[in-house]
């Protein structure tokens, strides 16, 4: 039996268990005084029978989503409303006495227990993937760069759970790419699209990706398509165009080809205006609520030095528009000042100036790091409306100034008190990695992918890693 099998099983046995204890709940916060109330009795034991299935319509046990992304939680949010449309048609239709008590806790609850203990075993999966286990083994088609890039971010980011176990590639080796025989990102690399098939199957692998390759033609696809079918090796291909969503992209059959149907990002409209009032409604909650913590870490900055508490700096925003952001102070007065003497020591690429154990940081400073508690007062900086809870980073003017054009669409958007950047390492990401994951957001922003990044932003900060 396979790990994936296992895994599904386990989902299926927490369904029933989250039904059930859903159902006696239900039934006894309803029925705790009533003697016969057998039938309802009957039915919350045979919840946790027709709830899988229900799920299963819903497609909530589809492979495909296990271990990653909404569409799994969507599909049991879609099984519980269509359970509970159900009912509500049953009962009106047959005139049913059904306690409506009963049905308000029974299956709301139900929907609420199964998120939660599916997000719990996703969490439990992810830590076996991190230790290498129940991992897809994928053979990756295209080019040399491409397939480098992916198998090392495939290797970093393991709860995508894929592990590259070969490549072939499109093109012939040459002084710049690999021979024959050769590795690319420590896996085989193997130069030819013929054998593709061989490889899988002598690898042992269960999925092979087709990376953006104009070598490979609509037939020879299909017929690698054949020859997977015939080993029960799943097929994915990939676009050539990079870090799109799937909500932005839609198949539309032409004239028999599957032609993919790209929408326009958006930037402005409705949606952008819901987004701003829950930003400002949620920091005025938050400042509220951490008051007393603000009011602490004010007295311990200034009873540290004497110097002021709030950091004032000039960042750049939407369409270029510069503003001045809001931080706890965390290094010495002359910190600015003694940022040249330091640049040699500069730990990461590109444009950004980071030093794991900057001499410029104090005591307190340090603590205000690890907890994020510095950033607190940009929610200032979002009621002004001059930044979003969630947005790519805030750039400094001389970084801004040295964009390349593709890195100026960060700017198309407010930046954020949190991102992708947050919830993906922080300080310790490299600089191309920021700016991909900055990029990404703008092009696929939406009010629930926001949601997310501020949950993920939780757990980021406790952790408390690339917070330095």
């Amino acid at each position: 039996m396979s790990w994936l099998t296992r895994y599904v099983r386990r989902t299926v046995g927490i369904d029933c268990c989250c039904a059930l204890v859903a159902g006696l709940l239900a039934f006894k916060l309803r029925f705790a005084s009533h003697h016969h109330a057998s039938v309802y009795l009957a039915l919350s034991l045979s919840l946790p029978v027709i709830w899988p299935i229900i799920v299963a319509l819903a497609g909530g046990y589809d492979p495909r989503f296990v271990g990653l992304g909404s569409d799994e939680y969507r599909k049991v949010i879609n099984a519980g409303v269509g359970l509970i449309a159900a009912v509500a048609i049953v009962s009106y239709a047959t005139r049913a006495d059904i306690a409506r008590g009963y049905v308000v806790v029974a299956l709301p609850c139900t929907i609420v227990f199964d998120l939660f203990a599916r997000y719990a075993l996703r969490k439990w999966l992810h830590r076996v993937r991190s230790r290498g286990g129940c991992l897809r083994r994928v053979v990756v088609v295209g080019h040399a760069p491409v397939v480098a890039s992916l198998t090392e971010e495939l290797r970093r980011e393991t709860h995508h759970g894929l592990s590259v176990v070969a490549a072939c590639l499109a093109q012939p080796a040459d002084s710049s790419g690999p021979a024959i025989g050769a590795e690319i990102a420590g896996v085989p690399a193997i130069v030819g699209l013929d054998t593709v098939a061989d490889v899988a199957e002598r690898m042992g692998a269960d999925t092979v990706a087709v990376l953006s390759c104009p070598e490979i033609s609509g037939a020879q696809l299909r017929a690698l398509a054949w020859e997977l079918e015939k080993t029960n090796t799943d097929l994915c291909v990939a676009p050539a165009l990079l870090d799109v969503a799937g909500p932005r992209t839609t198949i539309r059959p032409v004239a028999g080809l599957p032609l993919l149907h790209v929408d326009h990002p958006e930037f402005t409209g409705g949606r952008r205006v819901i987004k701003a009032v829950f930003d400002r409604a949620l920091a005025s909650v938050v400042l509220l609520l951490t008051a007393p913590l603000l009011l602490l870490a004010t007295l311990a900055i200034w009873l540290a030095d004497g110097g002021p508490a709030l950091f004032r700096q000039t960042r750049v925003g939407k369409d270029g528009k510069v503003f001045t952001v809001y931080k706890f102070r965390t290094m010495v007065l002359d910190a600015e000042e003694r940022k040249a003497e330091l640049a040699v020591q500069n730990e990461h690429d590109g444009l950004m100036f980071k030093i794991r154990s900057d001499p410029r940081i104090t005591k307190v400073g340090r603590w205000l790091r690890r907890w994020s508690v510095d950033e607190l007062p940009q929610l200032l900086n979002v009621l002004l409306g001059d930044m979003s809870l969630v947005g790519p980073r805030p750039a400094l003017p001389e970084e801004a100034d040295r964009y390349a054009d593709h890195v100026r669409r960060r700017l198309m958007v407010k930046p954020g008190l949190t991102g992708l950047w947050q919830v993906n390492g922080r300080a310790d990401l490299a600089w191309d990695e920021s700016v991909r994951l900055d990029l990404r957001y703008v092009e696929n922003w939406s009010f629930v992918l926001d949601l997310q990044i501020l949950w993920k932003t939780v757990s980021a900060v406790l952790s408390g890693s690339g917070a330095y």
